[in-house]
Formats: C-alpha cells, sequence, structure tokens
C-alpha cells in the first residue's frame, strides 16, 4: 500500500480530474520530453489499447453503450463536448456516472455518520507529526481555503488530495461544473434517469486502507511538491482536450523516472499497483453494472468517468470489447 500511496501522490496531477486554466499558469509537460521520453511515451501509447479518444460507442446484439471521458471540475472548453453530447443524452435510456448528485448526497449524509471517512477520530495532526512540517501544512492549507483547525483534523490522504490541486485552481473546485455535472443536468432535462457506477465510499475505501503513517508520507511529499501542481495541471487539460487519455496516463511514470527518485523499473511497479488499485479494480466492478443497465434499459446506456478509466488493457473499453461489443470512436 505504500507504493501505492507515494505513486497515486505523483501521478495525482496527471489524473483527469480538474482544470481552472483561466486562474493558473502551467507548461505542458509534454513539451519538455527530452528525444528519448518522447520515443518512450510513443512506445508505451502505441501498445495501449484506446489510447486516445473521449467518446467511444460500444454495440453488441442491438445494445448501444456511450463511453464518455470525463473531467470532473469546470472548464469553458467543455461547452462544445457538452452541445455535441446533447443529442446523445436525448435519445439515451440511462446515464451512469461515478458519483450523481443523489450519491452526493449519502456522501455528505455519511460525514455525520461515518465521520471516519474523512476525518481522523482518535489523534490530531499537529500530534502526528514535526512542527515545522506542521506549520508548512497550515501555510498550504490556508491558501486553499482550510483553516489550520480544520485541517488538523482531516485524513492526511485527503489534504494530500487537496495539495496536489493548486492554490489557483480552488475556484474551479468550488464551481463544480465538470462534463459529468453538466451531463447529468442534460439527463435531468430530457428525463433520463441517473445511476451511479459504484458506491460513493470507493475511493475513501481504497485511501483510508493505508495505514497511518503511510498517509502522512503522502502527504509529505505532497507539500514537497506543492510548486508542481500548475504544471501538472497545465498538462492534464491539455492531454484532455487533445483526447489523449493515454497519454495523461502514461507520462506519469516518464515524470517520476525524470524525478530521480526511483530505482530503476520501480516507476513503472508503482505505475501498475496504483492503475490497479485506483483504475483496474474499479473498471471491473463497473463493467457488471453497465451491462445490467444496457441489458434492463430502454435505448442507448451512456457511461461517463474520468478519461483515465478509458484506455489500458484493462480499461472500460477494451473490457466490452472482450465481452463481444465493437467499439467505434464518436466526435467528442
Amino acid at each position: 500500500m505504500r507504493r501505492l500511496i507515494l505513486a497515486a501522490l505523483l501521478g495525482l496531477s496527471l489524473a483527469p480530474a480538474a482544470t481552472a486554466q483561466a486562474a493558473c499558469e502551467g507548461t505542458d509537460l509534454r513539451q519538455t520530453l527530452s528525444a528519448g521520453e518522447r520515443a518512450e511515451l510513443d512506445a508505451l501509447i502505441a501498445d495501449m489499447p484506446y489510447a486516445t479518444g473521449n467518446h467511444w460507442r460500444a454495440e453488441k446484439d442491438g445494445e448501444v453503450i456511450h463511453l464518455v471521458g470525463t473531467m470532473h471540475l469546470s472548464d469553458p472548453r467543455l461547452d462544445g463536448p457538452v452541445d455535441r453530447l446533447r443529442p446523445v443524452i436525448a435519445e439515451a435510456g440511462a446515464l451512469l456516472l461515478e458519483m450523481p448528485q443523489a450519491e452526493q448526497a449519502k456522501l455528505i449524509g455519511a460525514m455525520s455518520d461515518r465521520p471516519e471517512l474523512l476525518l481522523l477520530t482518535d489523534t490530531t495532526l499537529p500530534e502526528l507529526m514535526p512542527e515545522d512540517d506542521w506549520q508548512a501544512l497550515v501555510a498550504a492549507a490556508k491558501a486553499r481555503g482550510i483553516p489550520g483547525v480544520m485541517a488538523a483534523k482531516f485524513r492526511p490522504w485527503y489534504l494530500s488530495m487537496m495539495l496536489a490541486l493548486p492554490a489557483c485552481a480552488q475556484a474551479a473546485m468550488q464551481e463544480q461544473n465538470g462534463l459529468d455535472v453538466r451531463l447529468e443536468a442534460l439527463a435531468d432535462e430530457a428525463g433520463v434517469p441517473t445511476l451511479p457506477l459504484e458506491p460513493f465510499d470507493t475511493a475513501f475505501g481504497i485511501f483510508n486502507a493505508a495505514p497511518l503513517e503511510e498517509q502522512i508520507e503522502m502527504m509529505s511529499m505532497a507539500l514537497a511538491t506543492e510548486d508542481q501542481g500548475e504544471d501538472g495541471m497545465a498538462t492534464t487539460v491539455a492531454a484532455y482536450f487533445d483526447e489523449r487519455p493515454g497519454e495523461m496516463w502514461a507520462l506519469s511514470g516518464i515524470l517520476m523516472k525524470r524525478s530521480g527518485g526511483f530505482a530503476p523499473g520501480e516507476a513503472e511497479a508503482l505505475i501498475a499497483e496504483t492503475n490497479e488499485a485506483l483504475l483496474a479494480s474499479r473498471n471491473r466492478a463497473w463493467l457488471p453494472v453497465i451491462l445490467e443497465a444496457a441489458a434492463t434499459t430502454e435505448g442507448p446506456v451512456i457511461a461517463a468517468f474520468g478519461a483515465a478509466h478509458l484506455p489500458g488493457p484493462e480499461g472500460v473499453a477494451r473490457l466490452l470489447e472482450e465481452d463481444g461489443f465493437t467499439l467505434t470512436r464518436e466526435p467528442f
């Protein structure tokens, strides 16, 4: 799990999560690759199933499933994809999302009944960290609108996620108007039911399984790499709108090796472990949910989820192909 936590943190800024292009400035790290790194990335993408494309149509025996890779937070460039997906939503029988509004409501309710999902219950971070590290954390949390008294009680993995998101992106985080939210609004307008792909607490369970000392290590690394967040975000945004979700994921391993902090082969092993825990295992769990919706729903089904879940040998697209579906890339 230690390897998972570290890899998840290092790859976090390259996950298809958020953008605040108007407020953040950064460098697309793909433009900084050496010739050798570029060749390595190209080779990884060439061997990766469904490495490109944010919208795929899967069909088998008259059943139609649209797969849509999303970003979870706001960007004005999503207006085009929303307009193009509007007629797809209008003719759909169901929309499946990672966490639709009803599941978000369950999460909010669970925070009262199960505070351990997000909060430390038996200790506080100042008790667990050296004073200098704690003060650095207080400053970083304050820049993101989190008072120190609140930061003291949050689980370290959650603060790591907050630290990996640049302070300049907080407005986009608060806006909560990403592609998944917009698609759910279109579904509501069209009278299309929205269903969850997984229980609301799935991701919480993955990270809460890590020992507390490893979560602290994850958070310390987030503090140490805080100044790299804007470049990671710029790279994520550019790759997403280039419709290259496989590149977003593969690049994280190359950048980990570039950092010089890993033994030969370690970065690849970390990426593989993280992929299994955060992506592949969830993809396999989603497949029967998607297939059940397709079998029981009148009309096409749309499954929309973070774009990193699309590519790869255990990406949702390949899993459907292995189940006998024929996939066609669609406009995004």
